[in-house]
């Protein structure tokens, strides 16, 4: 028998997981005609049926190695430091939000298995000079990698510590050519329930999508991390390419990014979407504005539990506060 034991520093999930995926049963039993009815007859008993549903795949065919593996360790770049010790590695690859491959810390680190990186393109499209398609390996041989060392803030109200690789999106924006009159990035992951059962939850408008601006693409602190601890980016984190903005909410930094478009008009979110009370565009970290359900003021430390005090914007108001002067009346730190 196969015995779980939730770690010290594991998060209680009647405490993380969003209220309307708890209480909007209705939704799921109205758009849930694609899953057996008996499905739904108990709180969470979908989920387990989208988990049976990848118990009974073959596993997926290994994958040969890593053609971009000689890229790391890259050379870090010392002008972002931290003020607490790495998350250790074990601990960021076992606790994860990726919702495609399960809403359970631990799922994306036993499903995302099934996630192929090889071949995998990556769309520029939209407002640009020359729309395009490009394979990620060409991508990380176009723009050099550096290692950065970022903190990271969820919006339940823990953190960790990472040392990300990657390249800096104000490169990708230059080398993308957005046109002037481009306002927005906006960003999607992969859409593939055979790969990802859980993208059938009719809870979420998939594939995952999330934005910024022009302005926050180009600031020095957007990221788009490759890689991790000195190697790629391992799957549950969000390979081969995903976002990284330190100073929002976790939930912001779109995994698995297939595309990539520049528009006038600002998107829609898959949070905001799904909980447009609790979940906005902007997502900045903010001690002094709760979320609806539990304070912002403190943050739980992964890998030793230590309490801190959340600072605005992450630690990082220095670099990015100046991004929303003139912005008073937006819900910014939702």
């Amino acid at each position: 028998m196969l015995i779980r034991r939730t770690p010290s520093w594991a998060l209680p999930e009647s405490a993380a997981t969003p209220e309307h995926v708890a209480m909007n049963r209705r939704r799921f039993m109205a758009a849930g005609a694609g899953l057996a009815a008996g499905a739904f007859a108990a709180p969470g008993a979908a989920e387990a049926g989208l988990l049976d549903i990848f118990k009974s795949k073959q596993p997926p065919a290994p994958e040969g190695p890593d053609p971009s593996a000689g890229l790391y360790p890259a050379k870090r770049n010392p002008a972002f430091k931290l003020d607490r010790d790495v998350t250790p590695e074990k601990i960021n690859l076992a606790y994860n939000n990726y919702y495609e491959f399960g809403t359970n810390k631990w799922d994306p680190a036993e499903n995302a298995g099934a996630l192929r990186l090889r071949p995998w393109t990556v769309k520029i499209g939209g407002l640009v000079e020359t729309p395009r398609e490009v394979g990620i390996d060409d991508l990380l041989k176009a723009l050099p990698l550096e290692e950065r060392l970022y903190r990271h803030r969820c919006v339940e109200a823990w953190s960790m510590a990472l040392p990300w690789t990657g390249i800096p999106m104000k490169d990708f924006v230059a080398w993308a050519k957005p046109l002037g009159s481009a306002k927005y990035v906006v960003m999607k992951t992969f859409l593939d329930t055979a790969v990802a059962p859980y993208q059938a939850s009719p809870l979420y408008e998939w594939p995952y999508t999330e934005g910024l601006t022009i302005q926050e693409a180009t600031n020095e602190l957007a990221f788009l991390a490759t890689g991790a601890y000195g190697k790629p980016l391992a799957k549950q984190m969000g390979a081969p390419i995903r976002l990284a903005v330190p100073w929002k909410y976790g939930f912001k930094s779109v995994k698995s990014i297939v595309s990539f478009e520049f528009s006038e008009k600002r998107p829609k979110t898959l949070w905001q979407a799904a909980g447009p009370s609790e979940y906005g565009f902007w997502a900045n970290v903010n001690p002094e504005v709760s979320h609806p359900r539990w304070s912002q003021a403190q943050e739980r430390v992964l890998g030793t539990n230590d309490r801190r005090p959340t600072q605005l914007y992450n630690g990082y108001a220095e670099q990015v506060a100046s991004l929303y002067k003139g912005l008073e009346g937006e819900k910014l730190f939702m």
